[in-house]
């Protein structure tokens, strides 16, 4: 029995069990009568996921149609189905999954987060394949989060590499660290072609910046992994730091990125920045990527020998 053959009965199987849990008054709709299980008939999740009874009905006996994932998301949400359950669906019918941003944040729970606050005075941060922003410490907050980085509302570390001119971005040399991030996405994209988050980014992101599409065509790939990085901040000067990527249980598509001091003037600026936290921002969380919106920062104290009229 081939690979295909074996996933049917599986699938089959899944989604039979799944709306047997689902009450009527689960979704809001009356018993009726002569109801032989507690659970939604096929009609009914049919109904309330916008699609054919005879299409769901072909889905659940396990035979060979294509889904597109509106619809698997549509039958997920009938059947209130959680992240792994959603997960493991796309998986046996075969279409390619990618939770959305806000869905993944959620995941981010309070261990995740624990950890790299823990790392509070080096900046950390979560990650997923695309470089949406999904959680972050303190002190990466210290050293990305400048007015015009939050004016562009998109937590995505790419579209602020992109976007924010030079004077004002936290990354130095970007000529040489955008290439290298290009070509990590787009090692990432293999496992997400045709998902509709992804060509949505990949379109925005070319249509905004002729760089990114001059990179993104050369078609260079490479995976995530340890790089020294040199960032300017206004209160303290050139830090030079080392990225390192770590994976996360559980979370396949996303990594931990901790950034760690490369010298002892690194490590001594990281952590006065750690010292001018109050003074430089309001720390009002705004979700879980911090505070993203517009913000007036105080006058931040410079130390001498660092300052820098464009920023």
């Amino acid at each position: 029995m081939g690979t295909n053959q074996r996933r049917r009965p599986e699938l089959a199987a899944f989604l039979r069990s799944r709306r047997a849990r689902v009450t009527p008054a689960d979704v809001g709709m009356p018993p009726g009568l002569r109801r032989r299980t507690p659970g939604l008939r096929r009609e009914e999740v049919a109904q309330l996921s916008g699609v054919g009874v005879t299409w769901y009905t072909w889905l659940e006996q396990g035979r060979p149609i294509n889904a597109s994932a509106q619809v698997l998301d549509a039958v997920a949400r009938t059947l209130r189905l959680e992240q792994p359950e959603r997960e493991h669906l796309y998986h046996l019918a075969e279409v390619p999954y990618s939770p959305d941003p806000e869905a993944a944040a959620k995941a981010v729970g309070p261990e995740i987060q624990g950890i790299i606050d823990a790392l509070d005075p080096h900046p950390a941060v979560v990650y997923n394949a695309r470089y949406d922003i999904l959680a972050t410490n303190p002190a990466y907050r210290d050293l990305f989060f400048v007015p015009q980085i939050a004016a562009l509302g998109v937590p995505n570390v790419l579209w602020t590499l992109f976007m924010v001119p030079d004077p004002v971005c936290p990354l130095m040399f970007r000529e040489t660290e955008l290439p290298v991030m290009v070509a990590t996405l787009r090692s990432a994209y293999g496992r997400h072609v045709g998902e509709p988050a992804w060509e949505a980014f990949i379109r925005r992101l070319s249509a905004a910046s002729p760089l990114f599409t001059e990179l993104w065509e050369s078609g260079n790939v490479a995976p995530p992994g340890p790089r020294v990085k040199t960032f300017r901040h206004q209160a303290v000067g050139e830090l030079r730091m080392t990225s390192v990527s770590l994976s996360i249980n559980g979370m396949p598509d996303c990594r931990i990125v901790a950034y760690t001091p490369d010298d002892e003037e690194s490590r001594q600026r990281t952590a006065r920045l750690r010292e001018l936290r109050e003074p430089l921002w309001p720390m009002e969380p705004m979700g879980p990527m911090g505070p993203m919106g517009p913000m007036e920062p105080k006058k931040p104290k410079v130390a001498p020998g660092t300052e820098n009229p464009a920023l």
